[in-house]
């Protein structure tokens, strides 16, 4: 865990966070908490990921995000030698997706 961001105020932020419920109650808090540009930053570089993840090249996933070859850089390092927790959140999400199949 990065000791940079670790303190009293980013763990209430991640508890406040775990309160939300439905994906309404995600856009009601972020739209409060970020500006428009921080939450569609968030999100693409989420894409990114799931796109590195799927073996996608740099210019596929740019001509899909509009992400910088930058961004894909940063993103791809985080994914190789990170906290591991995208690979953690595509871990559950996958795990959710495939009980809901089984429903």
């Amino acid at each position: 865990m990065n000791k940079k961001i670790r303190n009293e105020e980013v763990d209430d932020l991640f508890r406040a966070i775990l309160t939300l419920k439905t994906p309404e109650e995600c856009y009601r808090f972020f739209e409060d908490v970020c500006t428009v540009n921080e939450l569609l930053s968030l999100s693409q570089r989420y894409e990114v990921a799931k796109m590195l993840r799927e073996k996608k090249t740099y210019l596929e996933i740019a001509e899909k995000t509009g992400a910088s070859t930058a961004t894909i850089s940063r993103v791809n390092r985080s994914l190789n030698y990170g906290s591991d927790g995208y690979d953690m959140v595509f871990s559950r999400m996958a795990e959710q997706k495939e009980k809901e199949n089984e429903e």
